[in-house]
């Protein structure tokens, strides 16, 4: 196995990882920060802030599940599809005259459902969840476009459950960003305080000496499919408790940008090491750069451009540090 020699500046920014999950993201962070505070009109306020917040939230909470899924090993392509498919199951059960919170457990429950198929199409037929996700993300957004006909759905109610979900605490900001703490909190407990963490850690790491271990590595990973699928769904209410409408097409790219927050986060594509804190820095770079640009007059594609951008700079960044870890 080749050695990587640790000195000068390699040896600082190997310590920094240790010390400092998600070290990276931060500093993005903190530069984009600065650029955009002298770039983008009236980003330094409450509202622009509680507006970042919101949308780093929504997104978050996907990239959390992601994150849990990615350590293990695996990938979820599915999750911009289930997180729309989840609003839409809400919004028309309440529009059907059932009750909200019906209508909510309906809506995990398909996306516990989905993961539950995703785990068990990658575990029990060998598929690399790349495909088998992205099989099931087609599969899902056609089923969703055809019963919608491709129109919108709204709900013209009212609900205190919606309220709870997403709703204003200070200016801008919402409940939505105490449910990303919230939920980013408890997988961090979980991958780091838990024998169930290390058992991730171990299934993404070496998957042969986990099984010697004694570590059910089919289990753990389809629980951390329904894990990444429910947070999606879960994600999908959230946003729906905050338009009160969706859409067919709600969540198509949302895939990708999860992806990006969580190895921009510094977790590794190829499983085995990660963390959430450095996932949060990460969605919060997303909802601060989508934000930033919109206020300093850039077209919206160049959002785009930047997750392209941004997903090289952390792979290659990664693929050093995966090289450090082993």
């Amino acid at each position: 196995m080749r050695t990587i020699k640790k000195s000068g500046i390699n040896l600082i920014f190997y310590q920094l990882l240790q010390k400092l999950p998600g070290f990276e993201a931060l500093a993005g962070l903190v530069v984009f920060f600065i650029i955009f505070s002298f770039t983008a009109t009236r980003f330094i306020t409450l509202e622009s802030l509680g507006g970042i917040a919101t949308v780093a939230s929504e997104l978050g909470i996907v990239a959390c599940g992601v994150t849990i899924l990615m350590v293990s090993g695996e990938i979820d392509l599915s999750v911009g599809t289930v997180f729309g498919f989840s609003a839409m199951i809400l919004a028309i059960a309440s529009n059907a005259g059932i009750p909200v919170g019906v209508g909510f457990i309906l809506a995990l429950l398909f996306a516990t459902f989905a993961g539950l198929i995703n785990g068990l199409i990658t575990t029990q037929f060998g598929i690399p969840s790349f495909i088998a996700t992205l099989g099931t993300m087609m599969f899902w957004r056609g089923i969703l476009i055809g019963i919608t006909g491709g129109f919108s759905v709204r709900f013209w109610g009212s609900s205190r459950l919606l309220d709870i979900l997403n709703s204003e605490i200070i200016g801008m900001f919402r409940t939505s960003s105490l449910w990303f703490i919230g939920i980013a909190l408890c997988l961090y407990f979980v991958l780091i305080k838990t024998p169930y963490g290390n058992a991730v850690y171990a299934t993404g790491g070496n998957k042969e000496a986990a099984r010697l271990l004694g570590v059910s590595i089919n289990k753990v990973k389809i629980i951390n499919f329904i894990i990444s699928a429910l947070l999606a769904g879960f994600a999908g209410c959230i946003q729906f408790a905050r338009f009160y409408s969706v859409d067919p097409v709600r969540g198509s790219g949302l895939e990708l940008e999860a992806i990006a927050a969580t190895v921009v986060g510094g977790t590794l594509m190829s499983g085995g090491y990660g963390n959430v804190v450095g996932t949060l820095f990460g969605a919060l770079l997303m909802g601060m750069v989508r934000s930033g640009l919109v206020m300093s007059g850039a077209p919206a594609y160049w959002y785009e451009a930047f997750i392209g951008l941004i997903l090289i700079i952390a792979v290659i960044i990664n693929t050093k540090l995966g090289a450090w870890t082993k």
